[in-house]
């Protein structure tokens, strides 16, 4: 039986205390793979290096850093640098969701969250790169959501964010594929997670309709990972949706958007 690639790797995830990260880091564990979780709340880092710990009996790393301010991945980049195996695989799961009319948004919430949705992803990528490049091995995962393939208005910053981590995701598969190291971006729809209870999103009966559990979310993009897929959308249904707004007019698009977002 042929070892599976991970094992034996130094995989980070970002948000790793719940939801899409805590099944991520599940499976990046069973693989073999050494994980190391970031989370904003010591408390909830604890709670599941202990699950994750009893289930694979492996010793998880934890970091407990609120990674939105403009110098918390430079920090964490330099704390992981002093530790002797270095950072093979990236996780970049953290971020959040806000909703309502722009010009009305606070400001501080909003900022923060195009921060942490954004340039934590750049950073992060921009700092575990080199070293991926110069072992001639390394893989990124960026989490991104539908929410990436169209404007979605009263979420619009929110649909920007994801959608910049989308194109930054394509562009780089690209541009390292012949490098050893593989971009996978990973857009899940509306998934059974805290997303809509640690923003301002509600979710509406439409979208709860269409919930996917972070298990089946975290499988897809894992797998993805794994055979360097550029994009993968999680689920049939979230599939067609984005499949079928390419034959219609992007106003159309947008107003669908709206009506399912109120």
């Amino acid at each position: 039986m042929s070892q599976h690639p991970f094992s034996g790797k130094t995989t980070l995830i970002t948000g790793g205390s719940g939801g899409i990260g805590f099944e991520l880091a599940r499976l990046f564990l069973r693989a073999g793979s050494k994980v190391i979780l970031i989370g904003s709340s010591a408390k909830k880092l604890e709670e599941a290096s202990n699950r994750l710990e009893k289930e694979f009996g492996a010793k998880i790393i934890t970091l407990a850093k609120d990674l939105s301010p403009s110098s918390a991945s430079r920090e964490v980049f330099e704390v992981t640098q002093k530790w002797p195996a270095p950072v093979d695989i990236l996780v970049n799961n953290a971020g959040f969701g806000i909703s309502g009319y722009f010009h009305s948004m606070p400001e501080l919430e909003l900022f923060k969250m195009v921060r942490l949705n954004t340039h934590t992803v750049l950073e992060l990528t921009r700092l575990y790169l080199p070293g991926m490049v110069e072992r001639g091995f390394g893989r990124i995962l960026n989490v991104a959501s539908t929410a990436a393939f169209q404007g979605i208005p009263i979420e619009a910053a929110y649909a920007a964010s994801k959608a910049f981590v989308l194109t930054l995701s394509e562009g780089l598969h690209d541009e390292l594929k012949s490098k050893g190291v593989g971009v996978t971006c990973l857009c899940p729809g509306p998934t059974e997670t805290s997303f809509f209870t640690r923003g301002s999103i509600n979710a509406s009966t439409v979208i709860k309709r269409v919930m996917m559990s972070p298990e089946a979310v975290a499988k897809t993009g894992f797998n993805a990972l794994i055979k360097q897929k550029p994009v993968v959308i999680a689920g049939f249904r979230n599939k067609f949706m984005i499949f079928t707004e390419r034959f219609a007019p992007r106003k159309w698009v947008t107003k669908i958007a709206r009506k399912m977002v109120e």
